[in-house]
């Protein structure tokens, strides 16, 4: 945990209080991505108080744009650049449209874990709020829509972009929360976009309570669908990654069917580079493979499926210290003997 910090305000950068989209009490849990200290302020920019720090970041629409340039390949200055207004309600109605043509994929256990979620964190003191921070969260993700719809759930949305539900933008690397300040943590389709994955879930772990719960999901048998795409976690890998939560569950959200139906797109699409090509190459692989999702249904839960799944996901509580390697290689229920 870090040492107390001495701050101060210098007078210069006082800055009116405005409102974000934050409420007060979760404003005051900002803390400075740079040095750790309190944050002042909301109007267009934020102070940060320490007293040998004193930096100023920028609010965009009411989202402070928290990121210290040092410790990111991504910096303030084009983080406050990103898409707002119409440009971005543009780029949200061709995802929209996209929706609306044949998928290859689908998540099939998101919404009953995101229900199992809800009725952990309900549990204890009923009048209590939970407090949740959504890592990657500037749209709703897959059966997730009931989670955010629950009215005893206060929740933190941050993102790299700015969308419609974000409220921080931020690095995950680099979470400006204080420690223990969270009563669960998602990270949904998410950890496969980061450099470093174990820093995230470290970071994770850090803002979490005692006993706090995390739950994630993560690509296994995916191809590179970004620039960003760094990594690819197997049930065991996935497992170690959260090593230091014990496992209330895990599986596979998408199948072996969704796994083929993106193979086969993507063998095609290495023959073309030209992008009206490989706009060509999407919508026939859509057209012809979209069925082999159905299969999932049958699969998605059984144990043989894990060994070719796309994406898994851990729902997991807080620990102090992280569980074995042979505790690791002991999770696997694979098809395997």
């Amino acid at each position: 945990m870090n040492a107390a910090i001495e701050v101060e305000t210098p007078p210069r950068t006082r800055v009116p209080e405005q409102p974000t989209r934050l409420s007060p009490e979760l404003f005051a849990l900002l803390r400075c991505p740079a040095c750790s200290a309190a944050l002042a302020g909301a109007g267009k920019a934020v102070v940060c108080q320490g007293r040998s720090c004193g930096r100023i970041f920028p609010v965009v629409e009411g989202i402070p744009i928290l990121v210290a340039d040092e410790k990111s390949v991504f910096t303030v200055e084009e983080l406050a650049r990103q898409p707002t207004g119409g440009r971005q309600r543009l780029v949200e109605l061709a995802r929209q449209l996209d929706l609306r043509l044949p998928q290859l994929g689908q998540n099939l256990t998101a919404g009953r874990n995101y229900g199992r979620l809800a009725e952990l964190l309900a549990q204890g003191d009923p009048a209590a709020p939970r407090r949740v921070l959504v890592v990657a969260g500037r749209i709703p993700g897959e059966g997730m829509q009931p989670f955010l719809d629950n009215p005893r759930l206060e929740l933190v949305e941050t993102d790299l972009a700015i969308g419609p539900r974000t409220r921080v933008v931020c690095d995950a690397h680099d979470l400006p929360f204080p420690d223990q300040s969270f009563d669960a943590v998602t990270l949904q389709a998410f950890l496969c976009e980061v450099l470093d994955p174990f820093r995230c879930v470290a970071e994770a772990h850090r803002v979490l309570k005692p006993g706090g719960l995390v739950y994630a999901e993560t690509p296994f048998m995916q191809q590179v669908h970004s620039r960003s795409c760094s990594l690819r976690f197997t049930p065991v890998g996935h497992r170690r990654l959260f090593r230091s939560f014990d496992e209330l569950d895990s599986g596979a959200v998408c199948g072996p069917g969704m796994a083929l139906a993106w193979t086969y797109q993507y063998f095609l699409l290495s023959f073309f580079r030209n992008k009206a090509a490989r706009a060509l190459v999407r919508a026939h692989s859509r057209a012809a493979t979209f069925w082999l999702k159905y299969f999932d249904r049958l699969l998605i839960d059984r144990p043989t499926a894990l060994d070719a799944a796309s994406g898994v996901y851990f729902l997991g509580r807080r620990r102090e210290s992280p569980i074995s390697d042979e505790e690791v290689l002991a999770s696997y229920r694979g098809g395997l003997t």
